[in-house]
């Protein structure tokens, strides 16, 4: 069948675009980077995700039977708010209804609320109900924090603690979190395609860490151990804030310290992925947290 993803050149997108591929599928892209390098060799038609162009983004899914959505904005810069990105997914999902598309696999986040005071949160919740509004058949798959090669958080702590003698822990570090690989994603999302009915579900890994606990695992699995000390949020994230100028991104939000704290990356449900963060460092260790990874780089 003929399936679009949007970001395909990007992380969670490669990931299933890969798996897609490997099964034969034929695979379109709607991209924001039309100029990042490809990954599949031109095996990918890439066309513009542009939002403001309702018969371009019709257009671009003609012929498409399953939409795959990663798109999602982490933090707002310039236009790009989380408020844009909420508007911007309810176009492209009218865009695949006015295409003919017959299902859609979304990819949200856990604990997602209409209710939350978190632009992150109520913004993923707002994209759900796009989808289940659509009238397309849907599977929305609700992952927490991501884990391999590309990813950011677990990356630049372990470039934090390769770098500097300790490492500062926004409040007490109780706090708990769930990761998931991103494979093991994708492999969710890749079986999600060729399902028929509706669903809903988090897509989280084996393992149930305090921050602190995976900061300390994280230090030990890449060979660098460092004191940790607990600081007020706000001072943790100044700090970020100040290393942000140097590194020239967004190491840390607000809104990322608040979700993180209140304890919205951990799910109520059995877990669905098998990959164990301490087992996929392991194999990793010579490379994680080497080069910092920017968030700024990659999307703007």
């Amino acid at each position: 069948m003929k399936i679009a993803v949007t970001g395909a050149f990007s992380y969670s997108g490669k990931y299933i675009t890969r798996r897609l591929l490997a099964r034969g599928e034929e695979v379109v892209t709607l991209t924001n980077h039309p100029n990042r390098p490809d990954p599949f060799d031109g095996r990918v038609r890439a066309f513009p995700l542009n939002f403001a162009d309702a018969s371009s983004l019709t257009s671009s899914l003609r012929g498409v039977e399953t939409l795959v959505n990663t798109y999602w904005v982490r933090f707002d810069k310039g236009a790009n708010t989380q408020p844009a990105a909420v508007e911007n997914t309810r176009r492209l999902v009218d865009a695949a209804v006015a295409a003919g598309v017959k299902r859609i696999v979304h990819i949200s986040i856990t604990n997602p609320s209409a209710d939350s005071h978190l632009p992150y949160f109520w913004g993923k919740a707002a994209n759900e109900k796009a989808v289940t509004d659509s009238g397309m058949s849907y599977a929305i798959l609700r992952p927490t924090v991501l884990f391999g090669k590309e990813d950011i958080l677990i990356n630049n702590i372990a470039w934090l603690l390769r770098r500097f003698p300790f490492f500062a822990l926004p409040g007490d570090g109780s706090y708990r979190l769930q990761p998931v690989f991103v494979d093991d994603l994708a492999a969710l999302a890749a079986d999600a395609v060729y399902e028929t009915g509706n669903s809903i579900r988090d897509a989280v890994g084996q393992d149930i860490f305090t921050f602190r606990e995976m900061v300390e695992l994280i230090g030990a699995k890449v060979g660098a151990r460092r004191p940790l000390f607990k600081v007020h949020p706000r001072l943790a994230l100044t700090a970020a804030q100040f290393l942000s100028i140097f590194v020239q991104d967004v190491m840390l939000t607000p809104e990322e310290v608040d979700g993180l704290m209140a304890g919205l990356l951990v799910s109520k449900e059995p877990p669905l992925c098998k990959t164990r963060l301490g087992d996929w460092l392991e194999e990793n260790k010579k490379t994680v947290g080497t080069k910092y990874a920017s968030e700024l780089q990659r999307h703007f």
